[in-house]
C-alpha cells in the first residue's frame, strides 16, 4: 500500500461514528489522549489525562500518524477541514483546533457532531466555502451534507496536518491520540494512533 492510500485509509479508521467499526455500543470506539508509558512488541501503554495506564494492542492493520503543524494562512477555500470548537456566549463557535485534511482524505468523517474537548464542544468536518480575515483571525464558512456553519479560528489556534509515522515513533514520553475499541479483558484494539513528532503535539 502506498504511503498515500495508507495514510487515506488511517483517516477513515479516525471516522468519529462508532458505526464505522462496529454495531453495538459495548464495541463503541474511544478516544484516548495521554503520554506513552512503553511499547513492547504490539503492545502499546498509555497513561491518559484521567490517571489511569490502558493497554492497546498496536496492529500491522493500526494506522499510525503524527502531526506537523502549518499556518492558519494555509487553510483556503476548498480545503478539507476538521475542526474542534467551542460555543461562546453569543452562540457563536470557536476552533480549539482545526486539522486540514490531504486531498486523499476528503469526506472523512463529514459532518457536524459533539466532541470531547470540554463542555458543548463540537467537531466539524467540512469544506470550507469560503475564508475571511478578521480582527480575532480567520472567519471559516464550512458546509457538509446536511447542513453548514461558521466558525471562528483565533490566530493561537493550534492548525496541523496529519503526516506517516511509524512504531518507530512511538516512544516513551510521547503524547498521542488514539481511536480504540475497547475489549471485554479491559484492553484496547488500537484502529488509529496519532503521536507526537518534532515538538508536534496532537491537538485533537
Amino acid at each position: 500500500m502506498s504511503i498515500k492510500l495508507k495514510l487515506a485509509a488511517s483517516f477513515v479508521a479516525l471516522t468519529f461514528a462508532g458505526a464505522a467499526f462496529a454495531q453495538s455500543s459495548a464495541d463503541k470506539p474511544e478516544r484516548i489522549r495521554g503520554d506513552i508509558v512503553s511499547l513492547s512488541g504490539t503492545t502499546l501503554k498509555v497513561h491518559r489525562r484521567s490517571g489511569d495506564t490502558v493497554t492497546i494492542e498496536v496492529k500491522d492493520s493500526t494506522g499510525v500518524n503524527a502531526v506537523k503543524a502549518i499556518q492558519l494562512a494555509d487553510i483556503k477555500q476548498g480545503s478539507y477541514v476538521g475542526a474542534a470548537a467551542m460555543p461562546g456566549a453569543d452562540g457563536k463557535l470557536t476552533a480549539k483546533e482545526v486539522v486540514v485534511f490531504p486531498e486523499a482524505a476528503r469526506g472523512t468523517g463529514e459532518g457536524h457532531y459533539a466532541w470531547d474537548l470540554g463542555t458543548n464542544s463540537t467537531m466539524t468536518n467540512a469544506n470550507v466555502d469560503t475564508v475571511v480575515q478578521g480582527t480575532s483571525g480567520r472567519d471559516l464558512k464550512l458546509s457538509y451534507k446536511g447542513g453548514s456553519n461558521s466558525i471562528n479560528v483565533p490566530a493561537n489556534v493550534p492548525v496541523v496536518t496529519l503526516i506517516p509515522a511509524t512504531r518507530t515513533d512511538l516512544t516513551t514520553g510521547k503524547k498521542v491520540f488514539i481511536v480504540a475499541i475497547p475489549e471485554k479483558d479491559g484492553t484496547y484494539d488500537g484502529k488509529v494512533v496519532v503521536v507526537e513528532k518534532d515538538g508536534v503535539v496532537p491537538p485533537m
